[in-house]
């Protein structure tokens, strides 16, 4: 939307920003404090900046509510009436919906007086150039290798799963099989979002597997196919992600794959979203399928996967390559400590530090069965300490000294910069 209104708002000399959650918020707020005359944000993040101070709704002529029932079905509402409340009811409001019902009404009876409504087609009305296709699966792997068939095409296509999870699993294996093909889904941050919509948009990527979160407010030109591969909960969810081809009087087909487990509730849906498409029991070979695939798009080879290390139970971080480095110079000798037994006896006094010593301490008030001091002896030094078996000194900053009161002080510092 910013995009779009961008070059328009130039020619009029108004300043345009967009404020969003998922990034930080400093260059939103360098915005909103150098001046814009318009806005385009979602309620959460406006909302906050408006509770912290940053930002204040009095002066506000125009307010625009787009997509009002989908705010209203992810729980918005209370957000969204409390934006509202802070503008002057002065203003001019518009509000924008794909659907008329109770919540959108209770908004419209709150907030607009006098409303005029506009309706660019009746309520729920299917798209003329919309072509609608059921197609029956025989069980999961035929549903896998029709999947795989209908995204091979040429052209742009969606492919609709119900979780984050399925999503980001279909589009890696769609990939792996040669059919470049990104993500969308709430799990992802704004930047991977965008460069996600931008490899979709520029061609780089044919396939868009998603959830409901592409389902409204995304457009991208020349979508010849909608899949829905998990068929939606509720109707105005099927009829929202079909609208993603068709799109501005262009064609295009949509098909619905089921199992014959979900046949019952799959016509429950069709039947209130008024759609009648017969189902077809197919697989990847029939010639219904086929004709929605046309033009098989090339073989993609994939790019190559970074290498993961592998699990060995050690530490791989730069602290950790570190001191290996220092161990294989020698400027670091570990050793460890298993148990009470095994703990290294060191002499500790003013005038011999680190020394060995016999079995059995020679002086009660300076020479201490110590741990050697690394990582791991530090923690056996602790465990020692708790333990009560030798007294407790006082932490230095460093190193190893004694007081004039006899007591040992003993830094744990374990070889670490």
């Amino acid at each position: 939307i910013t995009n779009t209104l961008q070059p328009l708002a130039q020619a009029m000399n108004l300043r345009v920003t967009t404020i969003f959650g998922g990034v930080p918020q400093n260059k939103q707020v360098r915005a909103i404090k150098e001046g814009v005359e318009i806005i385009v944000a979602t309620p959460g993040r406006l909302e906050d900046l408006m509770k912290q101070g940053l930002l204040k709704l009095d002066g506000i002529e125009i307010t625009v509510l787009d997509e009002a029932d989908h705010m209203a079905d992810l729980g918005f509402l209370p957000g969204v009436t409390r934006i509202l409340s802070a503008t002057p009811s002065g203003g001019q409001r518009l509000l924008f919906s794909a659907t008329f019902d109770n919540s959108v009404k209770k908004l419209v009876d709150k907030f607009l007086q006098n409303p005029i409504m506009h309706a660019v087609d009746e309520a729920n009305s299917p798209v003329s150039q919309m072509t609608h296709h059921v197609f029956e699966a025989r069980d999961a792997d035929a549903k896998k290798l029709l999947v795989f068939a209908l995204a091979s095409g040429a052209g742009r296509r969606i492919l609709f799963m119900r979780t984050k999870h399925h999503a980001k699993k279909l589009a890696k294996a769609l990939t792996q099989a040669g059919i470049p093909a990104v993500d969308l889904h709430g799990n992802l941050s704004q930047a991977a979002r965008d460069r996600n919509l931008e490899a979709f948009s520029a061609g780089r990527a044919k396939v868009l597997v998603a959830t409901d979160v592409a389902a409204r407010g995304v457009h991208v030109e020349a979508v010849e196919l909608v899949v829905h591969v998990d068929p939606p909960a509720e109707h105005k969810a099927y009829l929202h992600r079909s609208g993603r081809t068709a799109r501005a009087g262009a064609s295009g087909d949509v098909v619905t794959i089921a199992l014959p487990s979900q046949r019952k509730d799959l016509a429950v849906l069709m039947s209130q979203a008024k759609i009648s498409a017969k189902a077809q029991q197919v697989n990847d070979k029939s010639p219904e399928v086929l004709a929605l695939v046309g033009e098989v798009a090339p073989y993609v080879k994939p790019a190559p996967q970074a290498s993961q290390p592998k699990n060995t139970g050690r530490s791989t971080g730069q602290n950790a390559r570190r001191k290996k480095a220092l161990r294989d110079s020698g400027g670091l000798k570990e050793r460890r400590c298993a148990s009470r037994d095994k703990v290294t006896p060191l002499r500790i006094s003013p005038l011999n530090r680190g020394e060995k010593m016999d079995s059995q301490p020679k002086s009660k008030d300076f020479e201490k069965s110590l741990p050697t001091l690394t990582r791991r002896g530090a923690l056996c030094a602790l465990a020692v300490l708790t333990l009560g078996l030798i007294p407790k000194p006082a932490v230095a900053a460093s190193g190893v000294k004694v007081l004039k009161n006899g007591r040992v002080v003993l830094s744990l510092v374990t070889n670490r910069a």
